[in-house]
């Protein structure tokens, strides 16, 4: 029953996913997400609780791999080779963070997985999501070590700001069908890198 279970779940993302991309991530309801599935109308509130839900279990299936193994490593304090004592290298963790974004909006698919992760993260209201590293709280640990003479306030402010810039810029909407452009344009991913790393670590301004 388990299996059936996760088997009628991934029907449903790979129809969202699809229909995301071919009419554009507002133009989608939830029915023709379980029409394009082949299953009844109320798949998708039973399986995810509502379109927000099946939107968050699409985007940890698809970008939560992307972050985590690299992530892991930095959040590791263990695994530092002893060049930082902090056990933070803050353009390794900027690094780590903006590449994939990068990489993602080089493809249709991955603007669209973009899009939907900046319109979730964004809203005044969202379903959470689980994995660890779609929250601030490991990057807010991370930076503290790193940052020691910053408040806890401040810290999490400059991971706000630098996140919703990252969302902003690589998940803005993109245009779909014959007004599509065919490679929209992004900053250099080490102009993105070198700007996000030096937000974080300016001086502090009560100083």
């Amino acid at each position: 029953m388990a299996d059936e279970s996760s088997s009628t779940r991934d029907r449903l993302l790979d129809a969202a996913e699809k229909l995301f991309l071919d009419h554009g991530v507002n133009q989608v309801s939830v029915r023709a997400i379980n029409a394009e599935a082949g299953l009844n109308p109320g798949a998708v509130h039973y399986h995810f609780g509502s379109r927000e839900g099946l939107v968050a279990a699409l985007l940890e299936r698809e970008l939560e791999p992307r972050w985590r193994d690299c992530l892991d490593e930095l959040a590791d304090p263990a695994a530092s080779d002893g060049a930082d004592p902090t056990g933070v290298d803050m353009v390794a963790l900027v690094t780590a963070l903006v590449e994939p974004f990068d990489d993602m909006v080089r493809s249709s698919r991955g603007r669209v997985l973009c899009s939907l992760l900046a319109q979730m993260c964004l809203a005044a209201e969202a379903p959470r999501l689980h994995a660890p590293w779609f929250g601030s709280a490991p990057f807010e640990v991370m930076l503290g070590r790193a940052l020691p003479d910053l408040t806890v306030h401040e810290i999490a402010d400059r991971w706000r700001l630098a996140f919703t810039l990252l969302l902003q810029l690589y998940g803005r909407p993109q245009a779909t069908g014959r007004f599509a452009a065919a490679e929209p344009s992004f900053p250099a991913v080490g102009t993105v890198i070198a700007f996000i790393a030096a937000g974080l670590t300016a001086s502090s301004p009560d100083r």
